[in-house]
Order: C-alpha cells, then structure tokens, then sequence
C-alpha cells in the first residue's frame, strides 16, 4: 500500500520490525501505524472489553484503538501505534485487549529540568510557529513544545501552501524554514518528541521529551531516554491544534474505519494508502480536501455521503467524477472482521475504507486544566476556550480557527473574532432502525467499548450529568482519556435527555494529556537515588570490621558484628554480655538532632512535649515525649539545655524530619508570635554511645581532665570537654539501663574518636539488634515499633511523662477523653513464655483461650517486639494487649502455626526495675 512517491519519509533507507511475529519493513519517518498499512496490515488490537478487533483509527495522540505492545528493546505496554516512531529491530504486537508490565528492571536513565521564559508556545503547527516568531522577533525568551518529530502540525499532513518571501511553498517547507530561524535565535528553545501534559497554577507546566524512544536499540547509554520539563513560564500561547469526531453508527468500530483527516495524513505524510476504495462519510467541508488529496494519490473514492442537502464543494467533487450523496448518512458499515461494504442512503456500496468526518474538536484540554471555562459553540458543534485565571492566549484551530490563513493571522497577533471556517453541520448518532442497525453497534468511546446503548441505558436509569454517565459507562476514562469520545458522548446524553448538547453539561479535562511513564516522572529518583543512602562518619569502620548493616530510615546502621564462626544469635548474646557486664560501644549518630534557639524555645518545647522542658537547667537533660492532637505517641528523645536560648533535641532515627516538619508546623501556623527558630544538625554531630559498668573507667581514660565520678557528673546532664584530644559534648544518657554516656563530636573527628575508643581493646563494638535487647528488657519502648499510632503515654506506662502543672500542650485535651481513659485500651506488658527457649514472632497475636473458638477470635494484643536474652537467661516479648497493666499474672496464648504457645503476662521492665545500675 505504499505510493510510489511522496511523503515526508526516507525512502533512501530501510527500517526492519517484527509485528505479531511477522517480518516487515518501513523507512525513516514512518510511524509504527504508517508501516503496519503500508504492509496491508489492516487489525492492530483487540477490543478491552468485547474483544472485537480493532484497526487505525486516527494518525496521532488521539487513536484510541490502535494499541500495541513494544517488545524490544524493553517492554511496554499500551503504545498508540500512531505515535511509536518505527526504528530499526523493533518488535511489536497487537494487544488482545489488555497490555503487559515488564518483568525486570527499564536499564534506561530518565531526568528532569526545570525552565523559564517569557513565552511558552504548545504546539508547532502554523498557528504555534506564527506566535513564537512573532514573540522571538519581540525579543522574548521563547520555548516552543511540540509533540512531533518535526514541528509542521497539520501542514505536514496537507497539501496547502503557504507564502513567502520567495512566492508560495509548500506548509511541510515553510515550517522547517521557520523553525530553522528560530532554533538559529540564542533566546528560543524548539523542543521536538515532547508533549506538554500538564497545566498547573502560575503559569507552571509539565512536559515530557522522548529523547531516545525512537532510537531503539541503537539509543546511547548515557542519554536519558525521557526527559520531564517542568516549565515557569510569564505568558503561554496554547496553539494545539483540533482533533477531528467521529460519528456514531452501526459498525463504526470496524477495522477500515478511519478519521478522514487521518487517511488525508498516511497518504501526504507518509505516503501510504489505508485502503484501495473509499467511502467518506462526512458533515462538514473539510472531509472533500482529504477526498480530494486521496483520489490524487490514486485512491478509489466510490462515494461522499454528506449530512447536509447542499454542500459547499458539491461543484468540485463532481467535476472530478466522484458521486455525492448529499443529505444521506452512513447507516453501517458492514464485513467480517474489517470494512467490506457501506450501507448508505439504502444502498449497499463496496469499499474497504471508510473514511469519517464529524466536525473539529479544538484540543482545549491543557486551557481547561489552566482554570479556564468551556463553552459550547452552535455554529463550530464544539468546545471552545471561555476565559482562564491565568496569563494565557489560546490560538489557531484549539481557539476554532479551521482555516490555514486564519490560523498564521491568530496564532501573530493577539486573538480577537475568530475568521470563518469551513462550514459544518452537527451531526453526531445515526438513528438506528432494524434492521438496519442497532443502537448496541454505535461505538460512542471505542477504547473503552462504550455504545450508545451503553449511556441511553445510563441516562435510562435516571443519570442525567455527564460526569455522572462518564463513570457509570467508562467512556472517556481510557488511554486516550475521552480525545475523539468525549463531546460525542455529550451529545449522545443530549440526544437521550431531549436537550441541546450545550445544556448536557462538559466533562473535565485533567493530566495528564497523554500518559506519561512512571519512570518519566520519577526521573533519576530511582533505586538508590529514589531513597539515598546516608552513612555514618563511621560507616567505613564498621564495614572493614565486618558489620551487617540494617536500613534504618534512609540510614545504613550497623545491625551486629559476627566474629568468626558466629550467627546472627551469638554475636548479639556476646554483645549484650559486654555492655551489661563490661563495656560496649555503639554509633548513634543517626539520631536526629535540632537546634532550637531563641527568646521563646522553652516556651515552645513546653507547648509541643508532654512534659515542662522551661525548668530545665543548663547543663541538664530532660526525657520527653510527643504527641499528636489526638494524644497519641509521635516521637520521644531528649532535650539538652546548652543555653538560657538554646536546646538541643534529639529525635528517633527514623523520625528526625517529621519531627522537623512538625514543629514547623506549630510555629508557622498556631505560634507564629514565638520568637524562635529550628535548625537540623544531625549530621553535623557524631555521637557515641558508651555503655557499661567499666564506661566510667574507660572515659576517665580517653578524657583526663574531666571528672567523671556520680556525684561530679551526675545522670542527664552533659559537660564539655577534650576525648581522645578532641572538643566534645559528653551526655550522660543510658538507652540500656546501665551507666551510660553519649560522646558527641564534629562529623569531621567522628571516625578519630571512634578508633580512639575502640583501641583501648576493652570496648566491644555493638549494633542496632543489642541496642534493641537492652532498651527492651529495660521496658523503654521503641515508637514506631511498640507503639502504632493509637498509643497514649499512659498507654506504655508513662504517666510520670505528662506534665499535671503545664496548662496546655499538643494533644493534651485528647487525654481527657473518656476513650483514652478506658481501662481495656491496649497497654505495654511483658511477655515471658513457658519455654524459656522460645522466640515468639513479632506480630503474633495474643488470645484469651488455649482452645480456639470458631471465629471471629477476639484478639487481645500483638507482640511488638521479641528478644532473645542473656542477662535474664531466656526469651522474653514485649506487647500491647488490652488493659494489659491490669493482667499482669495472667496466663494468655500465641497462636503460632498450629500450636499454641502459652505465655505469662508481666510488667514491661524486665531488667533493673529498681534502676540501681544507671550510675555504675
């Protein structure tokens, strides 16, 4: 089906491509639509719902059948065959109503970058190049967008001329003149491959550049293959063109139906016949230029069937021998599996094409999503742009100028009357009478296998909005997001309610425009770089001595250290003997740390913890606790005074920036009149924690001037002074129920005081799973593990944390609710099982009966943490259950697997209840 001559392609060079397993060819510049019907292939797809087939439909962004599958070089589902530029190796496949997910990771790189100008222009058809020359030649800085290879829009699927400087010249020649002009200007910007998709407030648009998709295989490593523009732009010039509307009659859906203007474009475009003889149903005049074009191009044109008694073009078209049907319509079209034959006017004609022409749609969708209102226009049969809050003109056919010399006018100058256009007459569903057709035939949304029976049923059952009949049929919600659909459904509701299409009411138009890949939008934030890796200053210590790290928030902590011949089991043993009997080590520096300075900082913490933090010394430390409005737990750490305006706040690891953004919040939004202000400094501290009963000792060694007995360096309070020769904040902190000291220096000596630590040869290094098995015996819980959002303090056995003297704080009132008051809301106990052996698994839920009844079981709790322990000699749990301070003694049950594990409630501190080991 490929002409001889013509077309804007290479014939010079050959491209190779396997579709549905066969082997085909194409050239350079073919679309993957383009080569398929010049290899005679008329079926693309299958229907997602009926499963009927499907063929090319339109020739750009707008096909909503022609749906396929790319295989190589990477999977992806749902490619419009229109749109995939052909490529040397590519395999595709027709789908068979639903796509395919790769099963391994894109190897492709995407990127983004952000932009501005004074001037951005959507779309490079006549209307778009007019604007962006004239505001280049205005001295503007200028992007100019567009979703084709080459900018051109319509004139490159067009036979018209256009003037110059040299005479008349062919539109595909006055574009590329054009365009070579202003990518020959410093200040302009012409993007190809790229879809302006979305349209947000102050004039900030999104775009996404295929860089590389029509590369194939031969596409470089190193470039990103999509790229998202997101565009700030001063004024924006909306020139993006019409879509051409189908009509609904019986069989519409019928490979070998296509949009005239679409058949116009295979042929002049690409040079490609889509059929051998053609039917072309139409009601407006456009319809006789691809008619026209087509017969030129040696198409059989057996027929134009006009809506209209007196068509304008009448004269021409008979003049060229082609008969026209003038006040008929297309009842159906009719064959087996594609277009054999066309019912019109009572006659049954032979064609294999047919060839439709509703009117023109403006493609108003990105004004709509600029705010701008929609209105229906009599005379155009269509939606045209009403009035937007923001800066921006909308120009050419996207405003209903349908005319080349109306659109080069609009799209320089400044919009006003829109100059007349071909003339058209509405006409939007074919009435259906047996046994000429049947209303269930009538494609409305051929995506999405929505009929005309389909909404009268909608409307049948009392739905009279559009939007309402858009989700209770799915037209419009499909790929193509309603592009050819849309206003035909309108009308089709208009017509079942007995109401002009004006008065049916206008869908919504969101983004995207087109899809856009989730790897598009994701951009380099992918893998690693999706979530980073934050290290420690000591990481590299940690990892030459052989630590398995754990994920803690974007942090890589060291989990534990296994000397030879250890598991996981007895390498945290070991460490939990060295820090309960002699001395141990952990890094803790990714505990999150803000600096809180100000005249009003103790004001705020007062406000924002539990518990009064103004009293606190300097020099002194203070536990503290969060909470949320509703009184639950958010966060807990400490709270260091380093100054009459200045504290120090330590946060969960995982924690550090939601504490951040909440205490923002606060100020920013109901304590704007405080006078105080937040920074992070979390990694700017290195700290570790030293914990033993022989910490005392090995500090006194690595810092000699500072006393450290109890009574000089008594527990929560901090002193300054030289370890290891190195300026730092000394804590006394214990997170273990020993005694205790976190050593906090510059990020810089991190590392330095670390090994100076750890070549005392004493010091056992420790990590995160011990850390776990010693704050867990000690009962201090951790949040985000033993609490899950519905967790008061009193919940977890801290009342002694909630201030009875501070008037107000976050969440206060939430504490005298009668719901956080009841005695059965889930409370922190211990759990120790009868087996002294066994390792109950997080999660576990804890029953009343070792006997299950029939369900619903009523669940009493959940294990939140689990431990294997060698100071109590055996495993022990910690778990929420309800009114569990009230149940301890109590005999309970753990379903796990088939058994039933029995358990012995207990109170949560299972170690040291009395704190006698706190100072040594």
């Amino acid at each position: 089906m490929r002409l001889s001559t013509g077309g804007l392609i290479d014939r010079g060079g050959t491209l190779r491509f396997r579709f549905d397993g066969r082997e085909l060819t194409g050239h350079p510049g073919d679309t993957l639509a383009s080569a398929l019907l010049a290899n005679g292939v008329r079926q693309t797809a299958t229907s997602v719902k009926l499963g009927r087939p499907r063929g090319i439909f339109a020739a750009g962004s707008e096909e909503p059948n022609a749906l396929v599958q790319i295989e190589w070089p990477f999977p992806e589902p749902m490619q419009p065959a229109t749109t995939v530029e052909l490529y040397d190796g590519l395999v595709a496949g027709g789908l068979p109503g639903r796509g395919r997910l790769a099963d391994g990771p894109d190897p492709a790189r995407y990127d983004a970058v952000h932009a501005h100008c004074d001037v951005l222009v959507v779309g490079a058809g006549p209307a778009g190049l007019a604007a962006a020359r004239a505001a280049a030649g205005g001295g503007a800085r200028v992007i100019l967008a567009d979703e084709q290879p080459r900018p051109g829009g319509s004139l490159l699927g067009g036979t018209e001329q256009v003037s110059s400087g040299d005479g008349r010249v062919s539109g595909h020649e006055w574009a590329a003149a054009v365009t070579a002009d202003l990518e020959r200007l410093p200040d302009v910007t012409v993007l190809r491959r790229t879809t302006v998709f979305g349209y947000y407030d102050d004039n900030y648009l999104m775009a996404v550049e295929r860089r590389t998709n029509h590369l194939g295989g031969a596409a470089p490593a190193h470039v990103a293959r999509e790229r998202i523009w997101r565009i700030r732009a001063g004024r924006v010039v909306l020139a993006t063109g019409a879509h051409e509307r189908p009509i609904a009659f019986a069989g519409n859906d019928l490979p070998g139906v296509m949009l005239a203007g679409a058949a116009r474009t295979y042929a002049v475009r690409y040079g490609v016949l889509p059929g051998r003889r053609a039917v072309v149903f139409t009601t407006n005049d456009s319809a006789y230029e691809a008619a026209f074009d087509l017969a030129d191009a040696g198409l059989e044109v057996a027929a134009i069937v006009d809506v209209r008694p007196s068509p304008g073009p009448l004269a021409e078209a008979r003049r060229r021998g082609i008969e026209v049907l003038a006040g008929q319509a297309v009842e159906a079209a009719r064959g087996a599996g594609e277009v054999s034959s066309v019912l019109a006017g009572g006659t049954e004609i032979e064609a294999d094409l047919l060839l439709v022409s509703g009117g023109w749609n403006p493609v108003v969708h990105l004004f709509s999503q600029s705010g701008g209102t929609l209105r229906y226009d009599e005379d155009l049969a269509a939606l045209v742009p009403g009035v937007s809050r923001q800066d921006v003109r909308v120009a050419g056919a996207a405003r209903g100028v349908f005319t080349l010399e109306g659109c080069l006018i609009d799209g320089a100058g400044d919009g006003g009357p829109v100059p007349p256009g071909p003339g058209g007459m509405p006409y939007w569903l074919v009435p259906a009478d047996d046994p000429v057709g049947w209303w269930g035939g009538h494609f409305v949304d051929l995506q999405r296998d929505v009929t005309a029976a389909d909404v009268l049923r909608a409307t049948g059952a009392g739905l009279r909005s559009v939007e309402h009949v858009k989700r209770y049929t799915t037209a419009g919600t499909a790929h193509d997001q309603g592009k050819t659909s849309g206003l035909l459904t309108s009308a089709v509701v208009a017509h079942a309610l007995g109401v002009p299409v004006g008065e049916a009411g206008i869908t919504s138009y969101r983004a995207p425009y087109t899809p856009v890949s989730f790897a598009a939008l994701a951009g380099r934030d992918r893998g690693a770089l999706h979530d980073p890796v934050r290290v420690t200053a000591l990481h590299e210590w940690h990892a030459e001595h052989g630590a398995l790290f754990e994920n803690v928030g974007q942090w890589q902590r060291p989990w534990y250290f296994p000397r030879p011949g250890e598991d996981m089991e007895a390498a945290v043993l070991r460490e939990c003997r060295a820090a309960r009997e002699d001395v141990a080590a952990m890094d803790a520096s990714t505990l999150g740390k803000i600096d809180v300075i100000g005249p009003d900082a103790g004001e705020f913490l007062d406000r924002i913890y539990t518990n009064l933090m103004s009293s606190l010394a300097v020099g002194s430390i203070r536990y503290g606790v969060m909470c949320r409005a509703d009184g639950m737990v958010f966060d807990d750490g400490t709270v260091i005074r380093l100054a009459a305006d200045h504290f120090l706040v330590t946060t969960t690891t995982g924690n550090a920036a939601a504490v951040l953004d909440w205490m923002e919040e606060w100020l920013q939004t109901e304590w704007p009149s405080l006078r105080v202000h937040f920074t992070s400094v979390t990694e700017q501290w290195a700290t570790v924690a030293l914990v033993g009963p022989r910490s005392r000792e090995v500090l006194a060694s690595l810092a000699p001037d500072l006393a450290v007995s109890a009574a000089d360096f008594p527990f929560m309070t901090w002193r300054e002074a030289e370890v290891a020769g190195i300026p730092a904040r000394v804590c006394r902190i214990s997170f273990s129920g020993e005694l205790a000291y976190e050593i906090n220096v510059t990020s810089w000596d991190g590392l330095r005081l670390w090994t100076a630590i750890m070549s005392d040869g004493r010091v056992t290094p420790y990590g995160t799973e011990t850390m776990h098995v010693l704050r867990a015996e000690k009962g201090y819980p951790i949040v985000g593990q033993d609490t899950d959002g519905t967790v008061t303090p009193q919940d977890l056995g801290m009342s002694w944390v909630v201030s009875k003297k501070k008037p107000d704080f976050v969440g206060k009132r939430s504490h005298a609710r009668a719901d956080t008051s009841r005695p059965d809301r889930k409370q922190l106990v211990g759990l120790l099982p009868d087996d002294h052996g066994f390792l109950l698994p997080e999660g576990a839920h804890l029953v009343a009966s070792a006997e299950l009844p029939e369900p619903p079981v009523p669940m009493l709790g959940h294990v939140t943490s689990s431990y294997r322990s060698s100071a109590l000699g055996r495993t022990f749990a910690l778990a929420l259950l309800k009114g569990g301070q009230s149940r301890h003694g109590e005999r309970l049950y753990a379903p796990v697997g088939d058994a039933m594990v029995p358990v012995t409630v207990t109170s949560h501190v299972l170690y040291d209840p009395e704190g006698a080991r706190r100072d040594g």
